[in-house]
């Protein structure tokens, strides 16, 4: 999965190792990207893939924002740190509403990718609106991106989907 999440993310790349230097490229923090998935394990890495697979174009054109010279983030690292408020989100049931309106019949995985997708789209135009004065402020303004998906979790009519 590693190298699917390279090969959808840098096509014109090859990479040289699995652990390599080159995992920077992509917003993980060390040479052998499995020492970012402590908190959310596998499903951090699905999550990555799934969204690189099913919205190439977008993940291409995040993962070039994330570089950003000064409102730049390490586009991995927040995946799996999305992949975490996803589930937290689902885990306390906040996402109630939002499946019983979105899904016609019983929830599946494929809801949960669906509302990681949302996640990574709307951090990532609300980061660059929010514009922090450096990474070193990422937990303040996860906590506010928290903040406001519980807030529009409480909606009873709510349905967060990715519309692009």
């Amino acid at each position: 999965m590693f190298v699917q999440l390279w090969n959808l993310l840098m096509p014109t790349k090859k990479l040289k190792a699995r652990i390599s230097k080159q995992w920077a490229d992509i917003g993980f923090q060390g040479d052998d990207p499995k020492t970012d998935f402590r908190g959310m394990g596998i499903l951090g890495l699905i999550n990555l893939v799934y969204f690189s697979e099913n919205y190439t174009n977008e993940a291409h054109k995040i993962l070039s924002r994330s570089n950003h010279p000064k409102l730049g983030y390490s586009y991995a690292i927040v995946g799996i740190n999305l992949t975490e408020m996803a589930y937290s989100l689902l885990k306390s049931e906040a996402l109630k509403f939002h499946l019983y309106n979105f899904v016609p019949g019983i929830p599946t995985m494929e809801h949960f990718h669906q509302f990681y997708c949302y996640l990574v789209y709307e951090f990532d135009k609300f980061w660059f609106e929010e514009e922090p004065e450096s990474i070193m402020y990422f937990n303040l303004y996860r906590e506010k991106f928290h903040e406001k998906i519980k807030g529009l979790l409480l909606d009873c009519n709510v349905a967060l989907t990715l519309k692009i």
